[in-house]
């Protein structure tokens, strides 16, 4: 497979997963605003902007975290950014996905038009998770499992693992008391899950157990962490652990035995910081990736005499 079809994939995965995660984020954050009579407003703003890697200006508004992490096209950590760049990375590696995961990714990002500041943000984001789930169904419906389906799949797991520490990191936004473990269960879609797995009240050691260290649900940060060790094995083959591959495995290993042999209480206590180590877990292993599978980002000029 071409390098640069590879890397279209890899992204097509990591945007389309964000848009859904993203969206899952800011409902709750909003939740959390409108429930809590108490909350400060603009620093728990400026805290999301900061658990999402964003510049601003303080004060901040909930009209400045929707402008930047919904509707603002231009930005890489948007929704509306991130399916419009899913979309462009789909063009480019239009000659190996299916036409129906295309046409998906094509309307979805047509359709971001009808959508603007004065929508219904929850509507919105309803939207945003449905079509996100249509892009992964077509997808899994339609692709063969080899490197194509790979590198999607590698690019949703990394981002995934990625985004749920973000996610539980709001637990401990600044300025708010943060979602308990049921809203949270909710957001991840966890909490049938849960409730069938553990079989007992939402207690919020259980909780958070079960979404950081289920090894069957797949939106539990170990999971993810797995199954991009996994799917980077498959890519590799037994040359992994002499390749760059092999210390992105590496990275992605170190991070999940972490969150797996550490006692949950103990997480819990120092969460904020271990998410971050899931999250530089996940950026290490996103460069070597780069580094290993893809094209360097300048590109080469070339002259007559290289012709």
């Amino acid at each position: 497979m071409l390098s640069r079809i590879a890397e279209s994939l890899f992204w097509i995965g990591r945007y389309v997963e964000r848009a859904d995660n993203t969206a899952r984020l800011l409902d709750v954050h909003l939740n959390v605003l409108l429930e809590d009579p108490w909350v400060d407003e603009p620093s728990a703003n400026a805290s999301l902007l900061a658990v999402m890697n964003c510049q601003f200006e303080e004060p901040v508004s909930r009209t400045d975290v929707l402008r930047q992490l919904a509707f603002d096209s231009d930005s890489a950590s948007s929704i509306a950014g991130t399916l419009g760049a899913a979309r462009e990375n789909a063009r480019r590696a239009r000659e190996v996905i299916s036409t129906e995961v295309w046409e998906s990714l094509n309307i979805t990002r047509m359709d971001l038009r009808r959508w603007n500041r004065a929508s219904q943000p929850h509507e919105y984001f309803v939207w945003v998770r449905e079509r996100a789930a249509v892009v992964w169904g077509l997808s899994s419906a339609t692709t063969s499992r080899d490197d194509a389906w790979h590198f999607m799949e590698l690019g949703r797991s990394l981002e995934r693992a990625d985004m749920i520490a973000r996610l539980l990191m709001t637990r401990n936004l600044e300025g708010t008391t943060g979602p308990n473990w049921t809203t949270l269960l909710r957001t991840c879609s966890a909490h049938e899950a849960y409730l069938r797995t553990v079989r007992a009240l939402v207690t919020e050691e259980r909780a958070a157990e079960f979404l950081l260290i289920d090894r069957l649900f797949p939106r539990s940060i170990a999971y993810n962490l797995d199954r991009a060790e996994t799917v980077l094995g498959q890519i590799e083959g037994a040359e992994s652990n002499r390749a760059l591959a092999g210390r992105a495995r590496l990275a992605l290993g170190r991070a999940r035995t972490n969150l797996e042999y550490s006692p949950v209480r103990e997480i819990l206590d120092d969460l904020v910081p271990q998410m971050q180590e899931v999250q530089r877990a996940c950026a290490t292993a996103s460069d070597l990736i780069r580094d290993r599978y893809f094209l360097p980002a300048a590109t080469v000029t070339w002259n007559q005499e290289a012709l």
